[in-house]
């Protein structure tokens, strides 16, 4: 496995200067924004990009771009599904054969406005929406975004499970996985799984083989207020002392032995890839969310492959 950070929260330095820091702080791989909601600050030319990983002595782990390429706006749909395009030409363009995006969640019928998350089963229109979402607008758009991610060498498309998409669990990454084939598969994420009720280690088994990259960020579950409201809380994330649950730095959710669960749950069920950093924590600057991250993780990556089993 590899120590990564996703360089999104570093828009502030240049790639070079990002690289960098990124490096001298023992970071193995990064992973770039092409598009979509992440942006693209990092994104240089593949040659320049080349010289500048070949200096600091880091992979690439993947190339994202999330978005929404079902929004029933088209002109946004087709802002992100270009921005998804994108990142698969440059991702083969670097060699790099995994994209990361959203599956995305349509609206609730052909002349809907905004997207429709459905949350439960009843009333009976929201199993019709979910039946339009998945057999008329994201199965056929997936089957076909495949198809254009092939043709650029594309191997693995790494879809982040989270909430307010139609894939945002295990059972519906797999759903969508059985439709449009292998390629597709998990940009492994605990902390949108913790939040639901959750057990990563579990989920992981359940998704042994398909999870093509992961994210590492925690997540702190407030047992009061979640007690009061239950974990589906709509108010903004500056919230942090009433909301239900905050995004937090690794290690600040849960503790060392959870991670060490995670990893190892990884590396039994055959995900040997990168651990990349995504910052998002509130009470902390991205220098200081980044370093404790890495300070905390550090110590946990199974770098070398597995002894043989001579006592076995």
């Amino acid at each position: 496995m590899k120590l990564g950070v996703l360089t999104v929260p570093l828009y502030g330095q240049s790639t070079e200067e990002a690289f960098k820091y990124l490096s001298g702080l023992g970071v193995k791989a990064v992973e770039i924004g092409a598009g979509g909601y992440p942006g693209n600050t990092h994104m240089v030319p593949a040659a320049q990009m080349k010289e500048l990983l070949a200096k600091y002595n880091l992979t690439i782990s993947a190339i994202s771009a999330h978005g929404n390429p079902v929004h029933p706006n088209k002109e946004a749909a087709n802002r992100f599904h270009d921005d998804f395009v994108t990142a698969c030409k440059y991702a083969s363009e670097l060699g790099v054969d995994t994209v990361i995006t959203f599956s995305g969640c349509p609206g609730d019928g052909p002349n809907a406005v905004n997207p429709n998350w459905v949350t439960c089963a009843w009333p009976p229109e929201y199993g019709d929406i979910l039946k339009y979402q998945w057999e008329e607008v994201l199965i056929p758009y997936w089957k076909e975004a495949v198809k254009i991610a092939e043709g650029y060498g594309i191997k693995k498309i790494a879809l982040e499970m989270h909430p307010g998409f139609c894939v945002y669990n295990t059972s519906t990454l797999l759903r969508l996985r059985s439709e449009v084939g292998d390629i597709i598969g998990a940009n492994f994420d605990p902390s949108h799984l913790y939040w639901q009720g959750m057990v990563p280690t579990e989920a992981i088994k359940a998704l042994k083989g398909a999870i093509y990259h992961v994210h590492a960020k925690d997540v702190r579950v407030d047992m009061y207020n979640t007690a009061v409201n239950g974990v589906l809380d709509t108010s903004g994330y500056g919230n942090i002392v009433d909301r239900s649950w905050v995004f937090r730095t690794v290690g600040f959710g849960h503790g060392e032995s959870e991670w060490r669960d995670i990893i190892s749950t990884l590396r039994a069920t055959g995900y040997d890839g990168a651990l990349s950093i995504e910052h998002e924590d509130g009470l902390m600057s991205v220098k200081e969310g980044l370093e404790q991250a890495i300070k905390f993780l550090k110590p946990m990556i199974l770098e070398e492959v597995p002894a043989d089993m001579w006592w076995a």
